[in-house]
Formats: C-alpha cells, structure tokens, sequence
C-alpha cells in the first residue's frame, strides 16, 4: 500500500511540473525557445526580486516571459529585448546590470573600501604615534597621590577595619 501512496505521489509531482509550463505558451520553432529561455535565466522578476522570471511563479512573470517570446519570434536580438525591457522596467530587470557610468559606484565601492581599510592599518602598523603615550607630570604627580593613599588604606582594609573615606569619615 505504501509503495503506492509513493507511486502517486511521484506521478502527482510529475504532472504538477509538467503543468509549470503551458506548451500552448512555447514557440514552436525549439531554437527560438531555447534562445528565449536563455532570457529568462538573465532576466529579473520585479515582484519576487531575486528570482528570474524562468523560477518566477508570479503572473508579472508569465507576462514577460510572453513579451520576451514575442519578440523572440519578431526575430529581436537578444540585446534588442534587453534593452526594451530596461526601458521598461529600467536596469533592475537584469539580473547582472551592466557595468556604466551610472552604477560604477555599485560595482567599485567594495574594492575602494577593502583597499582604503588595508591602507589604514598598513599606516597604523607602522609605527607612528603609539595609543598608549606617557603621563604629564601633572598626571604622575596625581597617580602618585592617588598611589599612596591606596598603600594607606590597604593595610586597614586587610585587618578587616575600615579607613577613613576621602571626606575623612569613617564608614
């Protein structure tokens, strides 16, 4: 009984994907729908944004996958389509953008940030000036205090009595 739930469940996913794509969709001519779904594969759909408009279930997908059929059977060429889609839908349809003027930012930004971090700690270990300089005498001169009046409560403090405070009470 088992061995033919399975049997039906695979039958059932069968036709399931064989649904995912209405033949009556599909150019007769395989060439021409080879060449269109290689299109697909480049192009974004721009209700799922990260998936292209071949994985896209969405009905903005169906729809340009039968613009890009049409043209494909108008005898477009590949950048043609392209273009006329970025026209459209502008250059975020393209799942890899072209490199232009306009996005060069996008596409150079992580290089100038690497180089200009290892720039800085090429810089920084270098020597220079170290974070950890020497006290002003006025500092020292503080420490020092600050030194000896720890050194004359530490001895009441392990005796267990406890010293006067700075105020000069005893708590």
């Amino acid at each position: 009984m088992t061995r033919l739930r399975l049997a039906g469940a695979i039958a059932g996913a069968l036709f399931c994907m064989a649904g995912a794509s209405d033949p009556a969709d599909r150019l007769k001519d395989p060439g021409k729908e080879a060449r269109a779904e290689h299109l697909f594969v480049q192009l974004r759909c721009v209700v799922c944004q990260n998936e292209s408009i071949d994985d896209s279930e969405a009905d903005l997908a169906r729809d340009l996958r039968q613009i890009v059929r049409q043209q494909v059977a108008a005898g477009s060429s590949d950048a043609q389509i392209k273009s006329y889609l970025v026209a459209r839908y502008g250059e975020f349809i393209l799942l890899k953008p072209t490199f232009s003027a306009g996005n060069a930012v996008l596409w150079l930004a992580p290089l100038l940030i690497v180089l200009g971090g290892g720039a800085f700690f090429a810089v920084r270990s270098r020597g220079g000036t170290s974070l950890e300089s020497g006290l002003t005498p006025e500092e020292e001169a503080k420490l020092g205090a600050l030194q000896a009046r720890a050194d004359e409560r530490a001895p009441s403090v392990a005796a267990g009595t406890q010293g006067p405070d700075d105020d000069g009470k005893v708590s």
